[in-house]
């Protein structure tokens, strides 16, 4: 086994691990970074491009988008945030090179994602961060008092366990996505999530977990933005109404169900339109180009893929300023985070996201250092330590077979993946899955194990199923409709219900009124 011993301890590869990293080495810690993938190419952000929420939106306007659960001095923190660390892009070790409008002013409201995390890969290592690429975390590390200290892993690429005592750690591992297929989340699958509620943290916004990205039948890509310029067409030929209206998702998805095929065309982009788009994203037109098709002036079918907590809004709730988790030395960024603090309960797949990694992630960089150093020279490395993993790392029963995370992975995708079930919500058929869901965390917890890859496969198992159990006591705790969160039984908005859900519990999930809903005047 490899033992290290740090100051900070960063959890995940993406744009939020990176700034934290970052952030932490120059309040003067040392800092290791441990990526599931390889840092600079993991994860969603680096497998595209995303806007960033640079300049300011009308905030009344997506405040009522949120369900009025925003909280406008964390809005103006994360933009403030943002512009500071956008305008730092543009100079120095790794700068990024920002494109210029026709009066020569830079345009920065956008990242192309492999630039960007490439660049921050170099930004990190320049600072004197160490990353452990291929190392993914299977459980935190606890002293006697209850507070993180440190992490254990493995190391896939030199088949090895590893463990890393930290003065702090940041989990920025990402949202969960069920392993749907969507673009770039291969490794998004809630994990930093079940640390952190082993941990004892607790996580918001979790009934926001509904999002479907629109992508090309039989493909990954979920960059949905450009479908404002299409028309659906159902298969014979007519226009599919509704579809391309405000909630036209929901259309698409009952067509889906029914079993009928979804088309469409990029129709309603003129001529200057098509040019920017391309320039603006182009990634999003390379499947087309290799299937042979204009998605211009040709049909095209398309189909739903879940992105969960990844476009979605819940995550571990933070309770300060630092993006501290309540946990002594545990700190969250990035989309293992609530968002509801800028968004309420709506997001997209970039602008808010993309500052609020941004932001989410110096801040808790620098908030784990300082709790690092207050602990005092030798603190990190010397303190006696203890796992604090469990479903998927220590049965509590007699171990099952190898392998068990298959089926475990399939019953959750049966439960959360269909359009039914997760996205057209109904209250009976909430409870009946997470009936099933409660059954499966019974069984896993009793006897799913692993070691070595199959460890970090059975971990991986217990956290989709543990974020599923999550999302739908939340969604059941919440009988309207807000923000994401649309309940096709409770389909109006229900005052008494402006507040935020917290939501937690392994062997027994809870959920309860946050004791204060976020600011909006």
């Amino acid at each position: 086994m490899t033992d290290l011993a740090t100051d900070v301890l960063v959890v995940g590869g993406g744009p939020a691990a990176t700034w934290a990293a970052l952030a932490a080495a120059r309040a003067g810690a040392r800092v290791v970074l441990a990526d599931k993938g390889y840092c600079g190419t993991s994860g969603a952000t680096a497998a595209g491009g995303t806007g960033v929420w640079y300049v300011p939106p009308d905030p009344a306007a997506r405040e009522g988008l949120g369900g009025h659960l925003a909280d406008r001095r964390w809005m103006a923190r994360v933009l403030d945030e943002t512009y500071a660390r956008m305008n730092e892009l543009a100079v120095g070790v790794g700068r990024y090179p920002f494109p210029a409008g026709p009066d020569g002013a830079p345009l920065r409201g956008g990242l192309q994602g492999p630039e960007y995390m490439r660049r921050m890969r170099i930004r990190i290592r320049r600072a004197g961060v160490r990353i452990l690429d291929h190392s993914p975390v299977t459980e935190l590390l606890t002293d006697a008092d209850g507070a993180v200290a440190g992490a254990a892993g493995h190391r896939r690429q030199a088949r090895e366990d590893y463990r890393v005592r930290a003065g702090a750690v940041v989990l920025a591992t990402g949202g969960c996505a069920f392993l749907s297929g969507a673009l770039g989340t291969n490794t998004n699958t809630g994990d930093g999530a079940l640390f952190a509620a082993e941990a004892g943290a607790e996580l918001s916004g979790m009934e926001f977990s509904n999002a479907y990205g629109i992508a090309p039948e039989g493909t990954s890509v979920t960059k949905t933005a450009f479908y404002s310029f299409a028309t659906f067409y159902q298969e014979d030929g007519s226009v599919l109404e509704g579809a391309a209206s405000q909630g036209g998702r929901s259309v698409i998805a009952r067509t889906l169900h029914d079993g009928a095929r979804v088309y469409a065309r990029l129709d309603r982009a003129g001529e200057a339109a098509r040019a920017a788009m391309r320039l603006a994203q182009p990634n999003f037109f390379l499947t087309f180009d290799r299937l042979g098709i204009d998605p211009f002036t040709d049909r095209f079918s398309v189909t739903l893929l879940a992105e969960g907590t990844v476009r979605g809004t819940g995550g571990i709730r933070i309770t300060g300023d630092d993006c501290a988790t309540g946990v002594p030395g545990l700190y969250a960024a990035g989309d293992a985070a609530t968002r509801e603090e800028i968004c309420g309960g709506f997001t997209g797949g970039g602008s808010h996201n993309a500052a609020w990694a941004i932001s989410s992630g110096s801040w808790a960089g620098a908030g784990a250092a300082a709790h690092s150093r207050s602990l005092g020279p030798g603190r990190a490395a010397s303190r006696p330590v203890a796992g604090a993993g469990g479903a998927g790392l220590r049965p509590t029963g007699r171990p099952a077979a190898a392998g068990g995370h298959r089926a475990a992975v399939e019953l959750v995708q049966r439960e959360v993946l269909p359009y039914d079930k997760n996205y057209l919500r109904r209250g009976d058929r909430l409870a009946a899955s997470l009936r099933e869901l409660d059954a499966a965390w019974t069984e896993l917890r009793s006897g799913l194990h692993g070691g070595g890859t199959d460890l970090v496969k059975a971990r991986q198992a217990a956290a989709m199923t543990a974020h599923a159990r999550w999302m739908y006591a939340a969604a059941l705790a919440r009988p309207e409709t807000r923000g994401m969160a649309k309940r096709l039984d409770h389909p109006d908005q229900d005052p008494r219900l402006h507040h935020r859900i917290l939501v937690g519990g392994l062997d027994r999930v809870w959920t309860r009124p946050a004791p204060k809903a976020g600011v909006t005047s």
